[in-house]
């Protein structure tokens, strides 16, 4: 495993001034955003696959520092019931796979997406119960007509670019954790997989480390992002999980998205390498950084510091037994 970054956290600086940044924090992973809701700082795919003078000049800037691109991320819901916000989520995705294909990248990093209840919707609708039983139908209606016919459709044009698509699973998407991430590859095929965010998983109750090793079972864990979730446990007990108070709200919220280390110890993260470890994992280590309480640059060097020492080295995986 290499320990990465999710660019879109240096948006303000260029490319170069970026990719500089990170290689003086030790770091030679990478995981550029190119649109939807992260935006295209760094990267814009439409203008790169239809100018090889840039493109060539994009590709040298990761080679003179010696890093490696881990993902091409345009989180974003191409399933959208407003037909202009699906469509430009939806080519972000089609030329992030494309620009990955030619640049050698392996993962392209998006979410499911969440259409509306119906053809007539104007906003996505994400369904969190089965009764009354206008939700199950809504939900049935979802994977049906829109979510499973979408996914087909991308994981042919996904194969025919030998790239994949490791699928973020987010409350408020179709695909929100272990068992609908599991459902749409079966769904759909093997190019989709799961970019894996463990903060996602903490706030919902669920466990991180089995998730990990259910996944790994299919060979779907693709991508991995680090970033932490804290439980704020008195407004937890009296409200739940279901939260859609102002990320800002940090002291009302039930729980909050920190910096690795700062919702959940060591222990529990070591558990979390460790798993990645079992199945087989050996890829990027992406961090993340959405921590109210910090700013970017120490967000960012703290969870450096805690997750470095954790991640085993290539030569360190021989065993003195075998």
């Amino acid at each position: 495993m290499n320990l990465g970054v999710f660019a879109v956290l240096f948006s303000e600086k260029s490319l170069e001034e970026m990719l500089d940044h990170i290689k003086q924090k030790g770091l030679h992973t990478v995981e550029i955003g190119t649109g939807g809701y992260v935006g295209n700082a760094h990267c814009n795919p439409a203008l790169l696959l239809n100018n090889p003078e840039k493109l060539q000049r994009f590709k040298k800037a990761f080679e003179d520092r010696g890093i490696k691109i881990s993902a091409l991320s345009c989180h974003g819901n191409p399933l959208h019931p407003d037909k202009e916000i699906a469509a430009e989520h939806h080519e972000a995705f089609v030329n992030s796979v494309k620009l990955a294909s030619k640049l050698g990248v392996e993962n392209v990093v998006t979410f499911s997406g969440c259409p509306g209840e119906s053809e007539h919707s104007q906003n996505p609708v994400w369904i969190t119960c089965p009764w009354p039983t206008d939700f199950s139908r809504v939900v049935e209606w979802q994977w049906k007509e829109k979510v499973i016919p979408y996914w087909e459709e991308q994981a042919r044009l996904l194969q025919s670019y030998g790239v994949k698509a490791a699928i973020e699973p987010h409350p408020g998407f179709v695909v929100y954790n272990t068992e609908t991430a599991l459902r749409l590859r079966k769904e759909c095929g093997a190019e989709i997989g799961v970019n894996f965010d463990p903060s996602h998983y903490f706030w919902q109750g669920m466990d991180p480390v089995q998730s990990i090793k259910a996944l790994g079972k299919e060979n779907a864990l693709f991508h991995f992002h680090a970033k932490d979730t804290q439980i704020e446990e008195l407004n937890c007990k009296l409200n739940g999980v279901l939260d859609t108070k102002s990320y800002k709200d940090i002291a009302s919220r039930s729980w909050v998205f920190r910096t690795v280390g700062y919702g959940h110890g060591e222990g529990t993260w070591k558990d979390i390498i460790s798993a990645l470890q079992v199945i087989g994992y050996e890829g990027a280590v992406s961090i993340e950084h959405e921590d109210g309480l910090m700013s970017i640059e120490e967000g960012f060097t703290k969870a450096v510091d805690f997750l470095q020492s954790m991640l085993i080295s290539e030569g360190a995986k021989e065993l003195w037994w075998a």
